[in-house]
């Protein structure tokens, strides 16, 4: 079972000044959940190397089981420190993709043809291929082989507008994520704000917010184990 991990090499939150980058715990709840599974992950990134860490997702309120793991855990640190250059993979390699999000993704992975293709190929392969919080934006402009947007006609879910709104950045992301997938065709819907809330239509699997991101990664091993050999 070989899982890849795509994270943001952005880190700049807009023209504010501040930094931005990918959220911890959409990065390590699910890398806990493929490594207790005995997952072969791969970490990459469109620049390689380690990726810039959203600052606010540290912060002591911030914190969880998964987080706290993974700052006593020395491999798994070394690991996200030498993400590999995303555009050298190939999606035959590998059996699902899961995006962890933060605000980084809206700027680079959205736009990204490496990752652009990487998802239209292994979402037409059925392979899962799972985004939460903020990562549904990589679908943005990802594809069906009918040429439709790959989230036309489909369940998902993605940080909500209101989500943004209390973050106070709803004018500072290039896009809104819900805004998006609505206008994308996609059936979107959502929970209550900042809890668990996961849908997958087929082998695309989103999730709203931080604590959706264990849930999804759940998903991804209950669609991986369903597979036939």
């Amino acid at each position: 079972m070989k899982i890849l991990m795509v994270l943001t090499s952005h880190d700049q939150l807009g023209d504010t000044g501040k930094k931005t980058g990918f959220w911890l715990e959409e990065f390590a709840a699910p890398y806990y959940v493929f490594k207790d599974a005995g997952a072969d992950i791969t970490l990459a990134s469109p620049q390689g190397g380690q990726p810039p860490l959203d600052p606010k997702s540290d912060a002591p309120d911030a914190q969880t089981d998964a987080t706290r793991r993974f700052k006593e855990d020395s491999p798994a640190q070394q690991a996200l420190a030498h993400t590999v250059k995303l555009a050298g993979l190939k999606d035959a390699d590998f059996d699902a993709v899961f995006y962890p999000g933060g605000h980084g993704p809206l700027w680079d992975l959205a736009e990204d043809k490496a990752s652009i293709g990487l998802i239209e190929r292994m979402f037409a392969a059925g392979k899962p291929v799972a985004a939460v919080c903020h990562a549904p934006g990589v679908l943005r402009h990802a594809r069906a082989a009918s040429g439709a947007p790959l989230v036309q006609g489909k369940k998902v879910a993605g940080f909500t507008n209101t989500e943004e709104a209390a973050a106070q950045l709803t004018d500072v992301v290039p896009f809104l994520v819900e805004d998006m997938l609505r206008n994308h065709g996609g059936d979107y819907s959502k929970g209550a704000d900042w809890q668990s809330y996961v849908v997958n239509d087929a082998n695309l699997i989103t999730g709203q917010n931080p604590a959706s991101s264990e849930a999804a990664a759940h998903e991804v091993l209950r669609q991986l184990a369903s597979r036939p050999a």
